[in-house]
């Protein structure tokens, strides 16, 4: 049995998952899921947030050994949770048996306005006058899904609201996580891992070109979804999951 940890993103907890674990579970029916909260977030909520990607990667692997999983992890992530997977890679590559990364961005294969879309910089000014937890959810899920009608976004968004009433994210940790992603810098070199990149073309966060940019640089296989938003796991967990499944097929038949 393989254990696949999956990590999220930026103010994000293991319940943003959604259906996403099962289904990956349902193509991988051998794979151990783990789905830990990184400090600040979901049931980690009343911990001070790490300032650097290496701190939360040291974070992970303690919370995984105290879990008794055990090395060698897949690690499947989103955004952030690329950031944090790249440096594990780096630093650690023995512990890792492969990374898939989704919709990740990082420097210096990626420009700030590119890894943050300047279009959006308006509104989250906005909100960061304004505030409010139910703006601040409803942005994010402007910014990060495409899918759904309005009555399923409307359902999703109440879930959310539930979510962040129950383990609120601070704005002192939201910060603590922005300065992390911010200042962290990808290695020269492509970490000694397999790499499976993913992205979507219809990301209103993230400029889908940091995608193609890190898989031109390391080399590594790239699928693109024609339409999902930056969420894509949540947007479309089957095609995820397939492409993981294919990308584990494709390595085992060479």
């Amino acid at each position: 049995m393989s254990s696949w940890v999956l990590l999220r993103g930026l103010m994000r907890e293991q319940r943003h998952w959604g259906r996403f674990p099962g289904e990956l579970a349902g193509r991988l029916p051998d794979a151990h899921i783990v789905t830990p909260d990184l400090p600040g977030n979901g049931r980690r909520h009343a911990m001070r947030s790490a300032t650097s990607v290496a701190q939360m990667v040291e974070f992970c692997r303690a919370d995984l050994r105290a879990r008794g999983v055990q090395a060698p992890y897949s690690l499947l992530a989103l955004s952030l949770g690329g950031m944090v997977a790249v440096e594990w890679a780096s630093r650690y590559p023995q512990e890792l048996a492969r990374c898939v990364l989704i919709n990740t961005s990082m420097r210096p294969y990626s420009r700030f306005h590119q890894r943050l879309r300047w279009q959006n910089y308006p509104a989250i000014l906005k909100l960061m006058v304004r505030g409010g937890v139910q703006n601040q959810e409803r942005l994010i899920l402007r910014l990060t899904s495409r899918s759904g009608d309005a009555a399923e976004r409307a359902g999703l968004l109440a879930r959310w609201l539930d979510y962040q009433r129950e383990f609120p994210v601070t704005r002192a940790n939201a910060l603590r996580q922005l300065w992390s992603a911010a200042r962290f810098r990808a290695p020269a070199r492509k970490p000694a891992v397999p790499l499976l990149i993913l992205s979507s073309a219809g990301d209103q966060l993230v400029d889908p070109r940091c995608s193609a940019r890190l898989a031109h640089a390391w080399q590594a296989p790239h699928a693109i979804h024609p339409n999902a938003g930056h969420d894509l796991p949540l947007d479309d967990g089957p095609w995820v999951a397939q492409e993981v499944a294919k990308w584990l097929a494709s390595a085992e038949a060479r």
